[in-house]
């Protein structure tokens, strides 16, 4: 299975979500998933690649060329496919995925995020998708969207468009097994 992983490309990013990254990269190669990704190697991206690289597994980046001019690439992916904009990569990243994780990340994640499920709410795909909520990182994001929900604004139940994960294990698990 190919799982997309979108978060944070960021050198800040706290140590702890580094440390979860890495176990996430290290379950997807250890049950022989491919990840596909943004290509960065910093932050939670450069974290869960590095998992499933050192553990045997295979990675697919994807990012524009251009990119190298705010975060470096990883040049150690399995395959690596090179765009000329951002939306060609959000386009490969839904071609090439049969899944979707999202960790903790910042404004690219969330514009990620917010793409593929506003795809799948109109019915452009079917995949799944799965938020990981290490440390809580999206307990307000939640909220928001609850109340969002409340206001009348989202239409649907939000668990028919993602779920939400609070562990590494409880992640590999529902992209294993979707109807838990």
């Amino acid at each position: 299975m190919r799982i997309c992983f979108y978060g944070a490309g960021s050198k800040e990013l706290k140590s702890k979500y580094i440390e979860e990254g890495y176990k996430l990269g290290q379950e997807i190669a250890k049950k022989g998933h491919e990840l596909v990704f943004g290509g960065g190697i910093n932050g939670m991206m450069g974290a869960v690649s590095k998992g499933v690289m050192d553990n045997g597994g295979q990675a697919l980046g994807i990012a524009p060329s251009w990119i190298n001019e705010f975060e470096p690439l990883k040049n150690s992916c399995t395959e690596f496919i090179y765009t000329k904009t951002m939306d060609e990569r959000k386009n490969l990243f839904l071609e090439h995925s049969d899944v979707f994780v999202i960790g903790p990340g910042g404004i690219g994640t969330l514009d990620e995020f917010y793409e593929i499920i506003t795809l799948k709410a109109l019915n452009q795909h079917d995949k799944n998708i799965v938020v990981f909520n290490c440390h809580g990182f999206y307990n307000k994001l939640n909220e928001t969207f609850l109340y969002m929900v409340g206001e009348g604004v989202i239409k649907r139940d939000m668990n028919e468009l993602f779920q939400v994960r609070q562990t590494v294990e409880e992640v590999m698990d529902y992209v294993e097994n979707p109807q838990d």
